[in-house]
């Protein structure tokens, strides 16, 4: 391609070529990257990508649409240097100037024609991740589930007879002893209840699944928050009223959404007057995953978000937030989200969190009741 072609097409959205309809036709966003890195090529991949149009696109600079010192500067950059593809996996494009959350592998590589020019190609690679994290979380419950087992026995009867000994001495020391015998006591029912968290990931049996209205689960979510722990937190519905029912166990699909809103309500805290949690759902179709479990690729269009404008969670510990024991409260078992992705995924769905100052949200996308599937299992 000439400079003059180049020149001519800027601002259009269009490289002049042949070639122009198969980039369109491509899955992936495809950009070029011209001269003090103006965008001079955007195809129609980038257009839904970046939520842009392509003559709105070839306005822009590439630092306008990425977040400052986002990776895909420097390999821009490289390329140009040393006159080679490169590729990078698994970046993260997130940024707050478009509201992008999007992770994705890169291919960058010289266009021959023109020297200072770089073709990017971005492959969407956030379902893919989230299912790969998905595995990792499943792995660790069950984990957690052989050690509750464990546990169960080697703690919780030992703690029984300390607690009844404790009890018989009470009744013969005085009241500065008493208070020693009461706290044995006390610990060793805190004990007793971490265990019997614990035990919550042995239990391996199908759910029953019958069709839930999710927004009666979630309408239920706010009215326990909204009279309790978070009475002082502004919270906000953005619902489709059309999306159908999920398959599974409405009680544990309320344990679920309780627990993300009080963790976000304790994120947001008690001291902040304008903290606000924002419970929504979507549909959102063509969403078709291979999920552990199941051979074939099923869909998961239902998805359900709740927001908060907490402080976000801190980098290190994002890649194990739903791993057992991980937490970032000052008194936190660690156990509460990975109950969560246990319950998400025995509902057949994932969970995945973005987080970044003033807004953290975290999501899952679940299936729609299937009323064949339900027949054929005598569950309709």
């Amino acid at each position: 391609m000439s400079d003059a072609a180049l020149q001519t097409r800027h601002g259009e959205g269009e490289l002049g070529l042949p070639s122009d309809a198969l980039l369109n036709a491509l899955p992936h966003t495809v950009l070029v990257i011209g001269e003090g890195d103006f965008i001079v090529y955007a195809n129609s991949a980038a257009e839904d990508f970046f939520q842009m149009s392509a003559p709105a696109l070839c306005r822009q600079r590439l630092e306008d649409i990425v977040a400052f010192g986002s990776p895909l500067l420097a390999l821009a950059e490289q390329v140009r240097r040393s006159g080679s593809a490169v590729n990078e996996y698994g970046v993260d494009l997130s940024s707050p100037k478009t509201g992008l959350e999007k992770i994705v592998d890169i291919h960058c590589a010289p266009l021959p024609e023109k020297a200072d020019s770089v073709l990017v190609m971005l492959q969407q690679r956030t379902m893919a991740q989230m299912i790969e994290r998905q595995l990792t979380h499943r792995g660790a419950a069950r984990s957690v589930s052989g050690l509750s087992a464990v546990l169960a026995h080697e703690i919780k009867n030992p703690l029984s007879g300390i607690r009844g000994a404790a009890q018989l001495l009470e009744s013969t020391l005085d009241d500065s002893d008493r208070a020693l015998t009461q706290l044995i006591c006390t610990e060793s029912d805190r004990i007793c209840k971490l265990v019997d968290r614990m035990e919550v990931f042995g239990d391996e049996r199908p759910l029953a699944r019958l069709p839930v209205n999710v927004h009666d689960v979630l309408n239920h979510v706010k009215q326990v928050a909204a009279n309790g722990f978070a009475n002082h937190i502004t919270i906000s519905e953005v619902y489709d009223p059309s999306l159908p029912p999920i398959p599974g166990n409405r009680d544990k699909l309320i344990q679920a959404f309780l627990n993300l809103v009080k963790n976000a309500a304790e994120a947001v805290g008690e001291e902040r007057g304008d903290g606000q949690i924002i419970l929504s759902t979507a549909f959102r179709p063509g969403v078709r995953l291979s999920v552990p479990g199941s051979r074939a690729r099923i869909s998961l269009p239902l998805e359900i978000a709740i927001e908060d404008n907490g402080p976000g969670i801190p980098d290190d510990l994002r890649p194990h937030l739903f791993d057992p024991f991980v937490t970032t409260k000052q008194n936190g078992t660690g156990l509460g989200l990975a109950l969560v992705a246990k319950i998400i995924g025995d509902h057949g769905g994932i969970i995945e969190c973005d987080s970044q100052p003033r807004r953290t949200t975290f999501r899952a996308l679940l299936p729609m009741f299937d009323d064949g599937e339900a027949a054929g299992r005598g569950q309709a």
